[in-house]
């Protein structure tokens, strides 16, 4: 059996106007960026009142939470994902800003 000592913890908020419906439209496109730039695996699933977006591969895992008034990230990071972790916090947090910007 493999296991994975995750050693970093990444954690993101960003607030938002947009209410739940446009959220969970956000929230899917991060996820299909996520499953095509970085070979994530991601799980919705919709609530009443907010939302949850699991992703996770070798090594890394986490949680994108979405309601009306904010998107909240918490990502795991195994030992060997460790060094890179300025980088990927800093991806993660461009492509969730990139979608929030009025077109």
């Amino acid at each position: 059996m493999n296991h994975v000592y995750f050693k970093s913890l990444i954690a993101a908020a960003v607030v938002s106007t947009l209410g739940l419906a446009q959220a969970r439209i956000i929230a899917t496109q991060w996820a299909a960026q996520a499953q095509t730039d970085f070979g994530m695996t991601c799980t919705y699933a919709q609530g009443e009142q907010a939302d949850e977006l699991a992703f996770a591969r070798p090594g890394f895992k986490g949680t994108l939470q979405v309601d009306a008034g904010q998107f909240e990230i918490r990502a795991q990071l195994g030992f060997l994902f460790d060094a890179f972790r300025p980088r990927i916090e800093a991806e993660m947090n461009r492509k969730l800003d990139a979608l929030l910007v009025p077109a």
